[in-house]
């Protein structure tokens, strides 16, 4: 039997599954889940903007790792862990290390060598880090913030806007982020680049 989803109240009760490592167990339903996200996401947001990072402790193993903890350490046990489990999407399991820090290595090369503007670094570096998909949750908001950290940190540039809108909950702005986020899975970055800056 299928839940029936009702994005509009957030009333869909999780599964099993879905509460498996929840570390508050009165949630109940998806929207008590993205309320309680959200405020941990926000203490990760001011911590990460709000203090001064180095290049070189950004384009990190560690501190990639520490920003998922960040964000979700109220919320989840596995916060700040790679996923042991492969799905649908990304990379299996045992390449995430590899694969993370691969892209880390290309990341300075990037950096050091102005391979590509800062806004196209971080937007590349986002793209690629969701796409190895290495938390078992939230990679498109951590990677969303891990951009938003090498455009402030390291480039000293304004964070991006992402749209201008919510993109945890289905609508207008997340299907222009997933048709942005297909071309760049295609090797066309300029329409997430538009969408992260318009």
């Amino acid at each position: 039997m299928g839940l029936i989803i009702d994005f509009a109240n957030g009333q869909t009760p999780l599964t099993d599954e879905e509460r498996e490592g929840l570390l508050i167990p009165t949630v109940s339903n998806r929207g008590e889940l993205d309320e309680f996200e959200q405020l941990n996401v926000e203490l990760a947001v001011e911590w990460s903007l709000g203090r001064k990072l180095k290049t070189g402790r950004i384009l990190s193993e560690a501190f990639i790792l520490e920003l998922h903890r960040r964000m979700y350490d109220q919320v989840w046990r596995w916060a700040g862990n790679y996923r042991t489990t492969n799905k649908n999407i990304g990379v299996d399991k045992y390449q995430i290390p590899t694969e993370v820090r691969k892209l880390i290595d290309d990341a300075k090369y990037w950096y050091e060598n102005d391979t590509f503007s800062p806004d196209e670094l971080a937007i590349r570096f986002k793209h690629r880090l969701v796409s190895i998909h290495p938390f078992a949750n939230g990679n498109g908001r951590h990677s969303r913030l891990l951009a938003d950290v090498i455009a402030s940190h390291i480039y000293h540039q304004p964070v991006f806007t992402w749209g201008q809108a919510g993109l945890v909950k289905p609508g207008e702005a997340r299907r222009s982020y997933i048709a942005a986020f297909h071309a760049a899975d295609k090797g066309d970055v300029a329409p997430l680049l538009d969408f992260a800056r318009p």
